[in-house]
Formats: C-alpha cells, structure tokens, sequence
C-alpha cells in the first residue's frame, strides 16, 4: 500500500517513484497514484501522525520535482480505514486536502474515489463541489459490495456522474470495482442516454489513464 508516508523507508519510495515514471513514459500514462502507506503495525495513529505527515511531504516535495520534469502529475487517494486498510496513513479527502495545500505544487492533485470517501464521510454531493477544484482523477464503485455501479446500493449513479459534468469536471473516470455482473453494460446503458450527461462518455479503465507507484515488496 506504499510508502510515502512511512519513516525510515524515504530511500525506498524514491526508487519506486522511478520505477513508476518508467511505467507512465512507457504506457503514455500522465498521472500517477503516490500511495501513502500504512500506519506502523502496532503504532498509535495519533502518536505517530506528525512523524508521518512530515515524512510525507518531503517525499512529495521530491516526487513533485521528479513528475514536474516528465510533465506527470502525482495523485494522493484517501483509502477508507473502517472496511479496506484500517492501517492506512491517508483516509478522508479533507487530510489530503490539507496535505497538497501545505506541498503547493500544481502537479499534485486529489484522487477521488468515491467508494472511499463515501464509507468515511458520506456528503458526497458537498465534499465533491468543495474538493473537485483540486481533483486530478476520478475512481467509482458501489457501496459497500464494491460492484459496478449498476449492482446494489447504497449510491445514485446517475446523479453522481451528472453533479460531476454540472461541476465542471473534465477528467476521467476511473472503474475501479469488482463485478457483480457483466462488468460494462451499464457503462453503455449510460452513455446512450443524452439526459445524464457528458461525463458519463469519458469512462475509462482506470489502468489506461492512472499508475501506481510500486507498493513495498515486503
């Protein structure tokens, strides 16, 4: 899950920083995930919270130097900490937003994905107009099985992807899920449909469009 924000490990992100630039030039990929890592096992998370953010931010002050030079943007995504990694650093859009705000570079955005942010504080419709100016990329799933967004629960699609085109959001759209069913008809239901907007056309596999920095081979 990686190691961004995890002490002691600065060497080892910035090898896999490159590794990952490697991967985007190759593929043609023009943002990648900096996966934050990982509360210590056995660690407080407040104890240790200023020691992580401290280590975070030099190591993305850094990787925003190694992208700016690639023309690459860097991405930090909340991962949910009540169901997906209870152990993991980096878990509300509102964290994340305070993190960029103190790195201050433009090529470092927010990764949505609405499946977390969803799990860990609800509001999609205000956290989404007040967080999308700084949003680089998109990812969807249902809640809580984690299916296509056709499958059961508890999120309205359609909206969503509509509040998204009326917010101006221009970027692309991420899926990120586990089939329930088959995995794109759902996709092409939506997009034939003129009255839930454009955004709906601009999804893509998230592969195609966002790489990951390798996660620690431990």
């Amino acid at each position: 899950m990686g190691l961004g924000a995890v002490p002691g490990r600065q060497a080892a992100f910035r090898e896999g920083l490159e590794q990952a630039v490697r991967y985007a030039k190759a593929l043609g990929c023009p943002r990648i995930h900096l996966m934050a890592g990982r509360v210590p096992q056995g660690a407080d998370r407040i104890a240790v919270k200023a020691e992580m953010e401290a280590v975070f931010l030099e190591n993305l002050r850094h990787a925003a130097g190694v992208l700016a030079q690639e023309d690459l943007v860097g991405l930090l995504e909340p991962i949910n900490t009540r169901i997906t990694d209870p152990q993991y650093f980096l878990d509300t859009p509102q964290q994340a937003a305070a993190i960029l705000q103190k790195v201050g570079r433009p090529n470092l955005q927010l990764q949505m994905d609405i499946f977390h942010w969803q799990i860990m504080d609800g509001n999609l419709t205000g956290n989404i107009r007040e967080f999308l100016p700084i949003v680089g990329h998109v990812q969807v799933a249902q809640v809580p099985g984690r299916g296509e967004p056709s499958s059961p629960g508890e999120l309205n699609f359609p909206y969503l992807f509509q509040l998204l085109e009326d917010e101006g959001y221009k970027g692309f759209v991420g899926c990120e899920y586990q089939p329930r069913g088959e995995a794109w008809p759902w996709g092409r239901e939506l997009w034939r449909d003129p009255d839930r907007g454009r955004a709906t056309q601009r999804l893509a596999s998230e592969g195609l469009h966002t790489t990951h920095v390798p996660p620690d081979s431990e």
